[in-house]
């Protein structure tokens, strides 16, 4: 791995996921799993009135999956579900395409874009936004 894949907004951003950041009473809770590296995210989730009310995670893996879930965390109260998928389709699609776009609307997500160079680590970025996906899809019919 290259040194700018581990930048400093990464290690920062991955920072704050250290410690137990779960929900005490959830709506729903997913756990997934990315069997290739290891990695696991648990995200908790409350919904009302259409937008996310809480957002909880626990990860156990690399730095980019811990940061990844600490922008979610950070971005999703307050959301609607349509806003989320949108935003977690333009992550997916971003890494590959336009990582210059990455930064946009979440200015916390910029610090990803050289995941772009390392495919491999595409999931990684991506675990934490598919957990959300299938919290949304548990809690409430899409919308």
């Amino acid at each position: 791995m290259t040194e700018s894949l581990y930048q400093a907004a990464i290690l920062e951003l991955a920072k704050q996921a250290r410690g137990d950041h779960r929900l005490s009473a959830p709506e729903v809770t997913v756990t997934i799993d990315n069997p290739l590296c290891g990695d696991r995210v648990t995200l908790d989730l409350t919904l009302r009135d259409g937008r996310v009310a809480a957002i909880g995670h626990g990860v156990r893996g690399c730095l980019l999956c811990s940061a990844a879930a600490v922008v979610i965390a950070a971005r999703a109260p307050g959301e609607t579900a349509a806003a989320l998928r949108a935003q977690a389709d333009h992550v997916a699609r971003s890494l590959t395409e336009a990582p210059a776009a990455l930064g946009k609307p979440w200015p916390e997500l910029a610090a990803f874009a050289p995941v772009h160079q390392h495919k491999s680590r595409h999931r990684c970025v991506l675990l934490p936004f598919q957990a959300l996906l299938q919290a949304l899809d548990r809690a409430a019919p899409k919308v």
